[in-house]
């Protein structure tokens, strides 16, 4: 607390500039680019090929706001945890930046604003699929699921895997099979790139009380749940090969990367039950390479021939 009040104290005057980059941090611009990351490959799947560019940047832009507004509630909501989080306490709720009340402001009008956009540049599905993701979000998981269960992340994950819905049925105004296995690769992934970086800063969350799987059970039973679902996301992902009809690109990349993410969890894990000097952050970074690189062959894959 008085970590957070000495930041506060130490800022420059505000200007219009920085609170401009306030209400930019609210959203949580890192969560924003992972989630557009894997939408556009999404769409063009579902066109098999490139979609329309217009159809393509509205739904990116609805995408973004959709998730900014979701992440300025969990800030609202967690303010008191981020004031005993030291990862945290840069966030503008902390420092001052910005009051509650422009902070709340700020997200329903954000949320409003993506649901309006989506169904107005897009279709009435993918605006009603954004308006699902804010609630999973905000209430399946901030409000209820975050400070109750160590399972928190795994079906708070489930707003993460939205996105692929949304681009889908922006481009189809439909729902197949085929995005279903995107969301449950996500929805698998979520699990081992998050639960290393509670390892890391396993403090902190005890000190917050929120019952992080790290916090709850040790090094060596979180390094083998990572290692289980990511067995689990690397059979889903290979599932996309025969539902999609995905080319040797993908399937080569799907093999080549997942064979590398569950290398790194085994890594983990061994180290862990060793009792040596675990690097849980390599596994973080590692997973959202990963996903990066398996979501950039599912766009190149239906723009090839082969």
């Amino acid at each position: 607390m008085q970590t957070a009040l000495h930041i506060r104290e130490s800022r420059p005057p505000m200007t219009v500039r920085r609170k401009l980059s306030a209400y930019l941090a609210l959203t949580k611009p890192r969560v924003i680019e992972l989630l557009l990351v894997v939408t556009a490959p999404t769409m063009i799947l579902a066109q098999d090929g490139l979609p329309d560019l217009w159809l393509l940047v509205a739904t990116l832009i609805g995408g973004a706001m959709s998730a900014g507004s979701a992440g300025a509630f969990n800030c609202y909501i967690d303010r008191d945890i981020d004031r005993v989080m030291k990862r945290t306490q840069g966030r503008p709720l902390v420092t001052g930046e910005l009051t509650d009340r422009e902070a709340i402001v700020f997200a329903y009008g954000l949320g409003a604003a993506s649901i309006v956009w989506l169904w107005v540049f897009t279709n009435w599905l993918a605006a009603l699929l954004s308006l699902v993701a804010i609630l999973l979000y905000v209430v399946f998981y901030s409000l209820i699921l975050k400070r109750r269960t160590a399972q928190n992340i795994v079906w708070g994950g489930i707003a993460g895997c939205m996105p692929v819905l949304i681009g889908w049925a922006a481009v189809t105004e439909s729902l197949t099979w085929t995005p279903f296995i995107l969301f449950l690769i996500i929805f698998l992934w979520t699990p081992p790139h998050y639960w290393p970086l509670s390892m890391k800063y396993r403090d902190d969350y005890a000190a917050a009380g929120v019952p992080m799987l790290a916090v709850v059970r040790g090094r060596a039973q979180v390094g083998l749940q990572v290692i289980l679902y990511a067995w689990a996301t690397v059979a889903s992902s290979l599932l996309l090969i025969p539902v999609a009809g995905m080319g040797l690109v993908y399937s080569t990349i799907a093999f080549v990367t997942g064979a590398w993410f569950i290398y790194e969890t085994h890594r983990l894990y061994n180290l862990a039950i060793r009792h040596e000097q675990v690097s849980p952050m390599r596994v973080f970074h590692g997973s959202i390479v990963y996903l990066s690189l398996l979501f950039l062959a599912i766009g190149v894959d239906p723009l090839l021939p082969f």
